[in-house]
């Protein structure tokens, strides 16, 4: 990448409630870095900059519309990488991230937009190669923590010898936090896009979407015997038990936006996760009848979200009742936030693995924040020939890889790795200790006062903490 660059990150939409959080990590912790703010209103974006810790005092404002070509070839000309909020990336992030591909300027978003994505894949794969830029989407709660999760999940296993992936579920352990007024016009775009264009409607239930022909051809089954559970799985409209942790599942609601990702990822990385490799998301609701019935409550209520978005009139409801474009939530709710995820594995040698990602963030918010802020700095501060030998198109996991999570770690992310031994029992919703099998010296992530079993008959555990 060019030395002689004005910036090395330019953040656009820093006015918007997730840009300002962003801009504030950025403050806080970018150090001697050259960074500008970017928006159509040069007086917010004095506002921002006012109220951004000192780190952001000499940063320089950059008022300009991304919606034009000119303006957007200008603003990436003159910086090493671009950040951008700026949604629904559809209507406002095309022609910046192509003028980013032509000029060799690295590019991140929040993009979970799967038309928006596959449009930039095949219109600006071949000018990134070229100009050697990195064009990252999907930078934030979608979908860092499943693509990250997967593909740690896959290194750890090839690294202790075990193959590689088969059934592979990412379960929702714990999730507290909101979704931003961006996020759901972003939303809204899509389905008012699938109402034009039936071709749009058909994507969103694609776990290939983000694929070629030929790589949806080769990826074969996509759906996962349930990482080891499969025996006698029940499954009623959407809800599932899992035989292993008897554990009540509901469907997701970000999963089919996150698979495309998680798919496209191991189709970028040349089919890394294996031949064999099978992958669904879940929201883990609990045991017993309460359990079911959250799980049936989430699954009713997802369901019925999704059906009405398709209906114009029930959607101009939803968006009178959800957060507008910039709007948030308070600090307090926001400080309240943490999710936790696993990544459950089997791998082609039978062996069982789990990634845990968690963090005490809200993660529509805060934690997003700092998801895209690292990837941002990555972008432009980092050895990126240590993770890809080229530019292009690229997802979080496959583009920035072990320099985004060992940005995470430390950030306090929790990212941990692991073999699993025996059956998984009583996974908790919290899990922010670990228990360690003495006997075997492998470990599995462990939530606050839930009876556990030893993975082997005779083992003993000790519990520790980080």
């Amino acid at each position: 990448m060019a030395s002689d660059r004005e910036f090395d990150l330019v953040l656009v939409g820093a006015t918007g409630f997730v840009g300002r959080l962003t801009a504030a990590h950025l403050a806080r912790n970018a150090g001697e870095a050259r960074i500008a703010l970017a928006g159509r209103n040069r007086g917010r974006l004095e506002k921002t900059r006012a109220h951004l810790p000192a780190g952001a005092r000499g940063w320089t404002l950059i008022e300009t519309d991304v919606t034009d070509a000119e303006q957007a070839a200008a603003l990436a000309a003159r910086t090493t990488a671009v950040c951008s909020t700026v949604g629904p990336y559809e209507e406002y992030g095309k022609r910046l991230v192509a003028a980013c591909a032509k000029y060799g300027t690295h590019y991140c978003d929040l993009s979970g937009e799967v038309s928006f994505v596959k449009w930039s894949i095949e219109a600006n794969e071949s000018s990134a190669a070229r100009s050697g830029a990195r064009i990252v989407h999907s930078c934030g709660f979608d979908s860092i923590p499943s693509d990250l999760g997967v593909f740690e999940t896959a290194r750890a296993a090839r690294d202790g010898g075990d193959g590689t992936l088969t059934d592979t579920v990412t379960h929702v352990r714990s999730m507290r936090g909101g979704l931003s007024g961006g996020t759901f016009a972003s939303m809204f775009g899509q389905f008012e896009r699938a109402d034009e264009d039936p071709g749009q409607a058909r994507l969103f239930g694609d776990p290939y979407a983000l694929l070629s022909a030929r790589e949806a051809a080769r990826a074969g089954d996509s759906e996962p015997r349930r990482a080891g559970t499969s025996e006698g799985n029940g499954e009623t409209f959407g809800v599932t038990r899992d035989r292993a942790t008897d554990r009540w599942e509901a469907p997701f609601f970000m999963s089919t936006y996150n698979r495309q990702v998680v798919w496209w990822s191991n189709a970028r990385s040349g089919w890394s996760y294996g031949p064999g490799f099978r992958y669904a998301e879940v929201m883990d609701t609990g045991r017993g009848v309460a359990g079911a019935a959250r799980a049936a409550a989430v699954s009713l209520v997802t369901g019925a979200a999704f059906r009405g978005m398709r209906i114009p009139a029930v959607r101009d409801v939803f968006r009178r009742l959800m957060p507008a474009a910039g709007e948030g939530p308070s600090q307090k709710s926001m400080d309240e936030g943490r999710f936790a995820v696993d990544v459950d594995a089997v791998t082609t040698s039978g062996a069982r693995y789990r990634t845990r990602i968690a963090d005490q963030r809200d993660p529509g918010y805060t934690g997003t924040a700092v998801m895209l802020g690292e990837s941002a700095l990555a972008l432009a501060l980092d050895d990126l020939g240590s993770v890809t030998t080229s530019g292009g198109v690229y997802s979080p996991a496959v583009g920035l890889g072990e320099l985004l999570v060992r940005r995470l770690r430390d950030h306090g992310f929790r990212i941990e790795s692991g073999r699993l031994h025996g059956a998984v029992v009583g996974v908790g919703l919290e899990g922010l200790g670990r228990i360690r099998a003495t006997k075997t010296g492998d470990w599995w992530p462990r939530g606050p006062g839930v009876r556990r079993r030893c993975w082997s008959e005779g083992c003993s555990v000790t519990r520790s903490r980080r």
